[in-house]
C-alpha cells in the first residue's frame, strides 16, 4: 500500500478581535467602507465629530435647550456671576438632586458696583422639561418647555449657570441661540464655494487653455488681496438699514465670495490628471455630454478629498463671521451670534471684573478645534490604501 502525502492546508485568515477584519474582506471593501475602517482608527478624530454633532444638535434645537428667552431683561441681576450646581440644600444637607442657591445684590460703597453674593438660605432645585418662556420651535410650533430650568415657585429667581450680561440676559441662553447663527454660516458659506470650486475649478482644469489661464489669473488676484480688510470694506458697503436676514445672506455671500478659491485650485488639480483617464476617455466616445463627464464621472472620483476639504474650511468661515461681527461690521444686534457676544468683551475693564463675557469665545475655540480635528481623520482616511 503506497503511502499517500497530504498537502499541508492554507491558513485562513481569521478576524484578530471585534475591531478588526479579515483580509479578504479589505480586498473587496467599497471605498467609503475604507474610509470608514480608517477613520474610526483615529481616536481623537472621532471624539471631535462627536463634538460637533452635539454643538450643531444644540443649534438645530436652541428654542428648547436654552433655559429662557435669550432677549430676556433683567435690570435687578446686571453682570452676574455664573449660579454654581449644588448638591446641598439650605440646611446643609446633600441631596442628589442638584440645585442653585439665590443671589443677593449689594453695592459697593467706594466703587458703586453691584456684587452678588450665594443666598445659601434660599435652595432651588434644577428640573428637567420645566415651563418657562413661550418660543417657536423652528419659527413654527409654538411652545413653553425647556431642557433645565427651576420649579414654578421659583419663576422670579435668577438662573445664571454662566452668568448675565449688562442688561441682565442671560449668557447661556444667547450663546445656545449664537450656535445656530454662527454654525449655519459656516455651513451656507461652505456651500456656495463648494458650488463656485467645484464649477469653475472643473472648467478650469478640463478644458484648459485660455479659459484656464483666466480662471487662474481671477484666483490669483483674489488670492493676493489683503483678507481682514477686504471682508471689513465689503461688510461695510452692506447697507445699515438692512434687517438682519439680508445682512446674515450679504454676509454669506462675501464670504462663499471669498473662499472657493482653494477648493478651486484642488479640483483644478485633480481635473488635470483625470481628463486622460481611460473612463474619461471611454465616456466620451460614448457620448456622454461634457456636463456629465464632469459632474458624474471625474467629480465623483474624488469626492472623498472634497468632503475633507469641506469639513477644513468651515472653521474658516465660522472665524470669519465671529471677526466680522466683533469688528462690529457683521452681523448685528438683534442677532444673535457668537461674534456678536463678543462684542461685549471689548472693554477691558468690564472682562477683569466680568470673564464669564468671554464664554462665546471659548464655544468658538472647541468648535474650531474639532472640525480641524475631524478634517485631519477625514483627509487621512480620503487615502485609504495609503500606510
Amino acid at each position: 500500500m503506497s503511502a499517500q502525502t497530504t498537502a499541508p492546508a492554507l491558513p485562513v485568515a481569521k478576524p484578530a478581535g471585534a475591531g478588526r477584519t479579515a483580509e479578504w474582506e479589505i480586498y473587496v471593501a467599497s471605498q467609503w467602507r475604507l474610509m470608514w475602517w480608517r477613520f474610526r482608527k483615529h481616536r481623537l478624530a472621532v471624539v471631535s465629530t462627536v463634538i460637533v454633532a452635539f454643538f450643531y444638535f444644540v443649534a438645530l434645537f436652541c428654542e428648547f435647550i436654552a433655559p429662557a428667552d435669550p432677549d430676556k431683561l433683567s435690570s435687578s441681576y446686571r453682570y452676574a456671576p455664573p449660579q454654581g450646581i449644588s448638591f446641598f440644600d439650605e440646611n446643609g444637607n446633600f441631596t442628589w438632586w442638584p440645585g442653585v442657591y439665590g443671589l443677593i445684590p449689594s453695592r459697593d460703597p467706594e466703587t458703586l458696583r453691584i456684587t452678588y453674593t450665594p443666598d445659601h438660605s434660599q435652595w432651588y432645585p434644577v428640573y428637567f422639561f420645566v415651563q418657562g418662556d413661550r418660543y417657536k420651535l423652528w419659527g413654527i410650533w409654538e411652545m413653553d418647555r425647556h431642557l433645565i430650568g427651576l420649579g414654578p415657585e421659583a419663576r422670579d429667581v435668577p438662573f445664571f449657570l454662566l452668568g448675565s450680561d449688562r442688561l441682565g440676559r442671560d449668557m447661556l441662553s444667547r450663546i445656545v441661540y449664537g450656535a445656530r447663527i454662527s454654525l449655519s454660516i459656516g455651513l451656507v458659506g461652505v456651500a456656495l464655494s463648494l458650488i463656485f470650486g467645484i464649477i469653475l475649478g472643473g472648467i478650469s482644469g478640463y478644458y484648459g487653455g485660455m479659459v484656464d489661464n483666466i480662471i487662474q489669473r481671477v484666483i490669483e488676484f483674489i488670492r493676493t488681496l489683503p483678507t481682514i480688510p477686504l471682508w471689513m470694506a465689503l461688510a461695510a458697503a452692506l447697507p445699515p438699514k438692512w434687517p438682519p436676514e439680508y445682512v446674515y445672506f450679504g454676509i454669506t455671500v462675501i464670504l462663499s465670495l471669498l473662499g472657493w478659491t482653494g477648493l478651486a485650485r484642488v479640483v483644478r488639480g485633480r481635473f488635470l490628471s483625470l481628463r486622460e483617464e481611460d473612463f474619461v476617455m471611454a465616456a466620451r466616445f460614448c457620448g456622454c455630454s461634457e456636463a456629465r463627464i464632469i459632474f458624474r464621472h471625474m467629480v465623483p472620483s474624488f469626492l472623498s478629498h472634497i468632503i475633507a476639504s469641506i469639513t477644513l474650511a468651515i472653521p474658516n468661515m465660522i472665524l470669519s463671521e465671529t471677526a466680522l461681527s466683533f469688528l462690529g461690521l457683521g452681523l448685528r444686534p438683534p442677532v444673535i451670534s457668537w461674534g456678536v457676544l463678543l462684542q461685549e468683551a471689548q472693554n477691558v475693564q468690564t472682562v477683569a471684573f466680568s470673564p464669564w463675557l468671554l464664554l462665546p469665545g471659548v464655544a468658538v475655540v472647541i468648535v474650531i478645534l474639532a472640525f480641524n480635528f475631524m478634517g485631519d481623520g477625514m483627509r487621512d482616511a480620503a487615502d485609504p490604501y495609503g500606510r
